[in-house]
């Protein structure tokens, strides 16, 4: 009888399965982002990762995140419905739809789907980090908003980060700076690169970001936003600089800085990773998008924010070496050479209280036992034998060559808990146990 082959999945292009270490490290990560953002009293948010069609709408349908790379489908109620491609504009709807008291201060920390070319550190399922406040037109709060993502890169080690900073003006100044660009390039359409000729049909701003070779000198020779700001944006940009210089936070002005998305306005900032490559070294950005709130149906609204790439931080940091931290680690691996029933009860009753303890299932010798718990990089093993049992006692052997760990020694079970206290500290004294 032939054996029918079956078909071997594997993860679809652009996305991948994340499994330990990796996984315990991104998880440090999101806790090191959620302190920074706890300690200036702001609060998590979780939007749904679909959204109907029309909110993204928004994000600007002259961006590529609209127009090539969003995840949208019909579904079985006949709604037009997307995967989200980015949270600003689920964050900004969900303020819309439950109007909470200003100022509205949240940080959001989710995956995202966008269907681009896979490269490195860049996929098509990617996870972000980010915060949007709103409410407050004030430029003393784009100064906070741009020192929590400085002190958060600090916090896990980098060093090797530049802030590039610029101002794009209100709506109308945008506007006439954008008209201004798109006469500009026209004159020089024939010398851009054929990828910029397409951008800029759509949104001449964007070919501002191009890195190609043939395009660099025309973007140099492109109109300056600071000549079309209109004196009132050219004051909150200054505040946002000298607030900066204030608190200390290092940054570099960048006249070419646009972001990507269609609600932009006035202060606009990205955080530039040296150690990695020059067209792939951006690890996250912002800036202010007052009037989003109002193109999603709800009252005029300022608001400020960024999203940070975890991918690319993971990868600068590795450039750096830095934000590698240790796993928590196996507190105790039981062996249980004679029926395991001694393996299964201390294992739960350490886990009970607070001891991580792991054992070997299906039995095995000595020798295969002591292997699995080396694997499993204990800090002890704790053996069950014949002798041990027959006296209602452990053998209590240190694994790690720490001297504090003392030397392998016998313990009685109803020692266990107390001992083992000593060296991992992790037990409940208002419940307290013993083993028996």
């Amino acid at each position: 009888m032939t054996e029918t082959r079956r078909e071997q999945f594997q993860a679809l292009r652009g996305m991948r399965d994340i499994l330990p270490p990796e996984s315990a490290r991104r998880r440090a990560l999101t806790a090191q982002f959620i302190a920074q953002c706890e300690s200036a009293d702001y609060h998590e948010v979780v939007p749904p990762l679909v959204e109907d069609l029309g909110v993204f709408l928004r994000v600007g349908e002259a961006t590529d995140v609209v127009t090539k790379e969003m995840y949208d489908f019909v579904d079985k109620d006949q709604t037009r419905i997307a995967l989200r491609p980015e949270m600003t504009a689920g964050v900004v709807r969900a303020f819309v739809q439950h109007r909470p008291l200003l100022p509205w201060k949240v940080f959001y920390a989710g995956t995202n789907f966008r269907h681009e070319r896979p490269q490195k550190g860049r996929y098509r399922m990617f996870d972000q980090f980010g915060i949007e406040a709103l409410g407050v037109d004030d430029a003393d709060l784009d100064v906070e908003v741009i020192a929590l993502a400085s002190r958060f890169f600090e916090s896990i080690g980098l060093r090797q980060v530049t802030l590039l900073i610029n101002s794009l003006g209100e709506h109308e100044d945008r506007e006439r700076y954008t008209e201004a660009v798109r006469q500009y390039l026209l004159s020089r359409r024939d010398d851009l690169s054929e990828a910029s000729q397409v951008t800029l049909e759509r949104n001449p701003l964007r070919v501002l970001d191009s890195k190609r070779a043939e395009d660099r000198q025309i973007i140099r020779d492109a109109p300056l936003v600071a000549d079309y700001l209109s004196a009132e944006s050219a004051a909150h940009y200054a505040r946002v600089l000298s607030g900066l210089d204030a608190i200390g936070v290092s940054y570099t002005e960048d006249p070419r800085l646009v972001r990507g998305l269609d609600y932009y306005r006035r202060t606009t900032f990205e955080f530039a990773a040296e150690a990695l490559d020059s067209a792939q070294n951006a690890i996250g950005g912002g800036g202010r998008y007052d009037g989003l709130a109002e193109a999603m149906g709800g009252p005029a609204t300022d608001g400020i924010g960024f999203a940070l790439g975890v991918d690319r931080i993971l990868l600068a940091c590795d450039a750096e070496g830095v934000f590698t931290p240790e796993s928590a680690g196996l507190e105790v691996f039981v062996i249980d050479t004679v029926s395991g029933e001694a393996a299964r009860d201390i294992t739960h009753q350490l886990r009970a209280a607070g001891i991580s303890a792991d054992r070997r299932f299906g039995g095995g010798s000595m020798k295969s036992q002591m292997k699995s718990a080396d694997r499993s990089g204990a800090r002890f093993a704790l053996i069950v034998g014949e002798d041990e049992l027959a006296v209602d006692e452990v053998t209590l052997r240190p694994m790690l060559g720490r001297p504090a760990d003392g030397e392998q020694r016998r313990v009685g079970r109803s020692d266990l808990l107390g001992e083992l206290n000593r060296y991992c500290g992790q037990i409940d004294p208002t419940n307290p146990r013993t083993i028996s």
